[in-house]
């Protein structure tokens, strides 16, 4: 069996880059599961949003207490 876990944030005009909040909530879900990494999908829905080809990239995080996180930005 393979368990992975993954958190969906969205970006919303007038609020701040939602990635520490979505690092902590994985980090819950991940200690709860026993997993040592995840998945963080970010929508930016701003109308200031650069262009897809500029935003969509993934990146690596670390979670507050210490998990690798692979962060993918649309």
């Amino acid at each position: 069996m393979q368990r992975e876990a993954m958190e969906l944030k969205v970006w919303r005009a007038g609020e701040n880059d939602p990635l520490p909040e979505g690092l902590a909530q994985l980090d819950r879900y991940l200690d709860r599961l026993t997993l040592p990494t995840g998945k963080l999908v970010i929508f930016d829905r701003r109308p200031e949003a650069p262009p897809w080809p500029e935003r969509g990239a993934f990146e690596e995080a670390v979670t507050p207490s210490g998990r690798p996180v692979t962060v993918l930005r649309v």
